[in-house]
């Protein structure tokens, strides 16, 4: 009979949404139009067409709401949305309880090039079981969330 494995598993939309009103709209395009328009008075066209193809991103991602991602920790690693993450990848983790939006989170950092941090919100499980069984698997590091990560998250993003 092979071995019982232990999953931790749960539900979580990876950020939260914010719903936008026509203001911010209306905001976002004169902030673009604005900046491309100095952009080609100081003759630099290109970067004026890159503000506003980034204001046009912004306005499709700020209006497109959150998926429910999939988190899953077990004995072989941590599985985001069925993508697995082995820890031998992971270099240390912590949990944060104490973060202000109430919710706890995840802080994950790995050796991957393109996604070295993840950030998993902790959602209907307790952040305690979470660390009591990564302990066992990684190295727990106090972490802070990226700083980038806030910037984003200030913008509802």
């Amino acid at each position: 009979m092979p071995p019982q494995r232990h999953v931790l598993r749960w539900s979580a939309y990876e950020h939260e949404f914010n719903e936008r009103g026509a203001d911010w709209f209306w905001a976002l395009g004169i902030i673009a139009v604005c900046g491309a328009a100095l952009s080609v008075l100081f003759q630099d066209t290109l970067f004026g067409i890159l503000i506003l193809i980034a204001a046009f991103a912004f306005g499709l991602l700020a209006n497109t709401p959150p998926e429910l991602a999939t988190f899953e920790i077990s004995d072989r690693g941590i599985r985001i949305n069925g993508i697995l993450h082995r820890y031998d990848e992971i270099i240390s983790f912590w949990v944060e309880d104490e973060h202000h939006k109430g919710r706890p989170l995840l802080l994950v950092d790995t050796t991957k090039f393109m996604s070295p941090n993840f950030i998993i919100p902790i959602e209907g499980i307790d952040s305690h079981l979470v660390r009591r069984f990564l302990k066992q698997h990684a190295k727990e590091l106090p972490m802070k969330e990226p700083l980038s990560h806030k910037i984003v998250e200030f913008f509802g993003l």
